[in-house]
């Protein structure tokens, strides 16, 4: 039963007997388990009464399955007209049922049409089964979950969140002691907001005195079914049970914040603050949105897949996966960007490369609707001419309009952006609870308690920051007329890259020169991009022969990076308070760093925007509003804004 697809890491036990979820018990509720939910979860929970009248509120559960707790709590929620505004239901999977399996299970065990109705509205959002946190969100975007496909022993210390609710899920300590192993009660301790509630159906000794140690009060109440008593409770610690507070919202009188920059980073926060029902004031230097980088004419965005699964694979695998979901739900609001078709192929830069790829692919497990390798004669047939070698082919890869794109987003805000072009920034000023942004005349031109920086390389001068060391990468673009060669079937990406645009025109690029400020187009810069396609693609080798370089058509960009690579994304560091006590930050990790309130940065996204910028954005919003974070803490840490003041706090060189 188990889908040979499913990555090995969630498809099978510690022993490596394959998992098959629709027999085998480990943590998903016995079918048919409505009246148990309801019960033992919602009852025990004291729900829906106590969301009742909040602005948002979180459920933790230890164990997916089926997804019944989840459908039984989102229908009660539903039916309920004093619910909250927001429910976050936040559950970890080892063993998730594949969607083909999920269809099956629910078509025979849900008799209540209600949850069946919703049943198929989950299975429809069912995620690719690839590690990591994948959002999933339903009733214009008011109903949340957020899945976490690993390991609850591995994956609850990663979270970041505030839990106003426990379902913990599982069998008794000798069916399932690795689920209730003391690792497990501590991280919930560390997750638990003030007066955090708890129910299990189990009552077991272990589990009381993991409660007990860990801040937990508890009390037997009449079980349910064959279970003669379970354990209800809340988190109210008599001593300190953890370092750090769960996050929680900024103290707000108004929801209004001020984003710089409309490119990609910028205008996916407008959107998913405006989603949430914040006020936005937009500034941005240029004329209309998406004119620098993120005015090219096309870009790709693909998964990234390496051999040992690096952070930036699994940064851009859960972006360009959680990117998919929102450009579709914008497409469903009737705000559609412009794009190609699905697909992409990426070229081995050699043999070793393709047998190296492959092997990981293999390894992961990972399922053929993410990713699978293609012999040369395959991909041959996919991009409909001759290829170098083989590859990779990703069917959700492609390529897509970024101006397109920022401009749905900008349409989807609506009446709650306020717009403003031709405002060049210079400095940001806090006094009392608000931001003043002046403008590089000393113009005040703004107020806010929120500003995100999101105008990539002037976002560290603007915010002030002196440990965001990022650089600039020329980029020039060369546009091929139709004919010059013959158009691909989809875009092809490796040393360099070929994207088939409309009316036959072909875009290549791009250069990588670093620190080189010139904007005019160059002859040799075209020959380099068209020369790299061809080590690919060998039928662009003879187009220099028929077209002049100095004659073609392009675009000079210029990308901000970070010398690791990898954006800067989240609440800023207060540097200067951090300077002052540098000595006692030595050892510090990022929640022990001091952060200047109400001040966000999304910059230095590099050539990968289109596949980090949702993905930062809700990082973002989720920070500022208090929700769990999309993504896995050490993910969120190694993309930190305040990383390299970490490093260097660490090093003893801060000033």
């Amino acid at each position: 039963m188990t889908d040979p697809l499913i990555p090995a890491v969630l498809a099978f036990r510690d022993n490596g007997t394959p998992y098959s979820p629709l027999y085998d018990d480990i943590y998903h509720s016995a079918v048919g388990g409505l009246e148990q939910a309801d019960y033992v979860f919602l009852r025990g929970n004291a729900l829906p009464e106590r969301w009742q009248g909040r602005r948002t509120f979180t459920v933790l559960e230890t164990g997916f399955g089926m997804g019944i707790n989840f459908l039984v709590t989102w229908a009660a929620w539903r039916a309920d007209p004093s619910r909250c505004e927001r429910l976050h239901f936040v559950s970890t999977e080892k063993h998730p049922f594949t969607v083909a399996d999920l269809r099956r299970v629910y078509a025979v065990t849900l008799s209540n049409p209600v949850i069946a109705d919703l049943a198929q509205t989950l299975a429809s959002a069912w995620p690719m089964l690839v590690p990591g946190t994948h959002r999933l969100e339903f009733e214009d975007g008011r109903v949340v979950l957020t899945l976490v496909l690993a390991d609850a022993i591995d994956s609850l210390p990663a979270l970041r969140l505030r839990a106003d609710a426990f379902y913990l899920d599982g069998f008794a300590p000798a069916r399932n002691p690795e689920l209730w192993s003391p690792a497990i009660f501590k991280s919930l301790a560390r997750l638990a907001g003030d007066g955090a509630t708890f129910a299990t159906y189990s009552s077991a000794g272990e589990i009381k005195a993991a409660l007990t140690q860990c801040g937990f009060e508890y009390r037997k109440i009449q079980g349910f079914g064959w279970k003669r008593a379970m354990l209800v409770g809340h988190f109210a610690p008599r001593w300190r049970v953890r370092r750090h507070e769960p996050p929680t919202p900024l103290a707000l009188e108004e929801r209004h914040a001020i984003v710089i920059g409309t490119g990609l980073a910028g205008c996916a926060a407008i959107e998913r603050l405006t989603a949430r029902g914040w006020r936005v004031t937009s500034l941005e230097r240029h004329g209309s949105v998406a004119q620098d980088a993120s005015g090219n004419p096309a870009g790709v965005f693909h998964p990234m897949i390496s051999r040992d699964d690096s952070v930036a694979s699994r940064v851009t695998r859960a972006g360009f996966l959680y990117a998919l979901r929102r450009w579709a739900a914008l497409e469903q609001l009737g705000h559609r960007a412009l794009r190609g078709g699905p697909g992409l192929l990426q070229i081995a830069t050699d043999d070793d490369e393709a047998r190296a790829i492959s092997d990981a692919i293999a390894t992961f497990r990972y399922p053929s609707g993410y990713v699978t390798p293609v012999s040369a004669t395959d991909a041959e047939r996919l991009a409909g001419m001759p290829l170098a070698r083989g590859g990779w082919f990703f069917p959700q890869g492609g390529w897509i309009d970024p101006a397109s794109l920022c401009a749905a987003q900008f349409a989807a805000a609506g009446s709650l952006l306020e717009r403003r072009f031709g405002v060049r920034v210079g400095r940001l000023e806090r006094v009392g609870a608000q931001w003043t942004v002046f403008d590089t005349a000393g113009k005040a031109v703004a107020r806010a308690p929120v500003v995100i920086v999101a105008s990539a390389h002037d976002a560290a001068r603007i915010a002030g920051l002196r440990y965001a060391p990022t650089r600039s990468i020329r980029g020039q673009l060369t546009l091929l007329p139709a004919g010059a060669v013959t158009q691909l079937a989809l875009p092809v990406i490796g040393e360099g890259y070929a994207v088939p645009l409309a009316n036959g025109v072909t875009l290549t690029g791009a250069t990588y020169e670093l620190d080189d400020p010139d904007t005019s187009l160059r002859a040799n810069g075209h020959l380099e991009n068209i020369e790299r396609v061809a080590q690919m693609l060998p039928a662009f080798a003879g187009v220099i022969d028929e077209v002049q370089s100095s004659a073609l058509a392009g675009r000079v960009a210029f990308r901000c990076v970070t010398s690791d690579r990898l954006p800067m994304i989240g609440q800023l560091a207060d540097e200067t308070r951090a300077a002052s006590d540098a000595q006692r930050l030595r050892g510090a990790w990022p929640l022990d760093l001091p952060r200047t309130e109400g001040l966000y940065g999304a910059f230095a996204y590099g050539s990968r925007g289109l596949v980090w910028a949702a993905l930062g954005a809700e990082l973002i919003a989720s920070q500022i509003e208090g929700e769990p974070w999309p993504l896995e803490r050490d993910l969120s840490d190694d993309i930190d804004p305040a990383r390299f003041l970490l490093r260097a706090l660490r090093q003893g060189t801060v000033s």
